[in-house]
């Protein structure tokens, strides 16, 4: 397949899309089908060798609106799919697109230990707080005091950091960035591409008919305001630190393992 304009990698005839007005999940599919084009164009990535998987949720529903191999697979299960595939043939590029609750909640030991793996894939995390998909609930990044159909008079609980989780299981690539920053999104999408490794790419995004209506943000534009406001390239009170957190160079998963097995089939031979 040749690939030379974004618009040819969309599935318009998936159109109209089933995300709410406002959802954040449309600029982060933006970014990727942009950027994955740039990609094919200048022959940096084959888009026959390109595969998309998600697990359950909004931002999983993403990989069917794009024209490559994609894989929908069940709650939480992206990574354990994702290693599956990077295994089997080495030379794909797989990317995973998830959420705060398929990645961090049922699925965070698998991203805990993709991590620590290192393994050679690229994952964007749609971070929006809640359970947009199945009903509001409460999810391990919901901030304390939030509202959600779980928690109505406010969440009790810490939430995870995504960045600082996979950074302590030894990610070697993580950023964070925002909807309100489709510029800098869309760079951080390319930077991992080009990576070997890991990839982590926490996107903080908008919710607005499930967090957003509870907490006093239902239009979208207050919620990227917000997410403007509140973020930052630098380390300040009160902020949530965005940008490149981690870029490092390890040896990918697969080739420890690919060369493990070599050296032990090239000593039973010698034997």
């Amino acid at each position: 397949m040749t690939v030379v304009d974004w618009k040819e990698l969309v599935r318009w005839d998936r159109m109209p899309h089933i995300l709410c007005p406002g959802c954040g999940n449309g600029t982060i599919l933006n970014a990727l089908v942009r950027v994955l084009a740039e990609k094919f164009e200048e022959g940096e990535l084959d888009p026959d060798k390109t595969v998309l998987v998600s697990g359950i949720g909004c931002s999983s529903r993403l990989p069917g609106y794009v024209k490559l191999d994609s894989l929908h697979t069940t709650h939480g299960r992206p990574l354990a799919f994702a290693t599956g595939i990077k295994l089997a043939n080495p030379d794909l590029e797989v990317i995973v697109i998830t959420g705060d609750g398929d990645a961090a909640a049922i699925g965070g030991n698998h991203l805990i230990h993709a991590a620590r793996r290192n393994l050679d894939v690229t994952v964007i995390c749609a971070n929006n707080y809640i359970y947009g998909m199945t009903g509001g609930q409460v999810s391990p990044t919901t901030p304390r005091g939030a509202k959600s159909t779980t928690t109505p008079y406010g969440n009790p609980e810490p939430p995870f950091d995504l960045c600082e989780l996979v950074m302590g299981a030894g990610a070697p690539h993580v950023e964070r960035w925002t909807t309100a920053h489709p510029a800098q999104l869309k760079a951080a999408i390319a930077r991992a591409l080009e990576r070997e490794g890991f990839s982590f790419i926490d996107v903080l995004c908008q919710c607005p008919t499930n967090y957003g209506r509870r907490n006093d943000m239902r239009d979208p534009r207050e919620m990227v305001e917000w997410l403007r406001e509140n973020t930052s390239t630098r380390e300040e009170e009160g902020k949530i630190r965005i940008g490149i957190l981690r870029d490092e160079e390890r040896e990918p998963f697969h080739k420890r393992m690919y060369d493990m097995i070599e050296e032990v089939r090239t000593g039973e031979e010698g034997d």
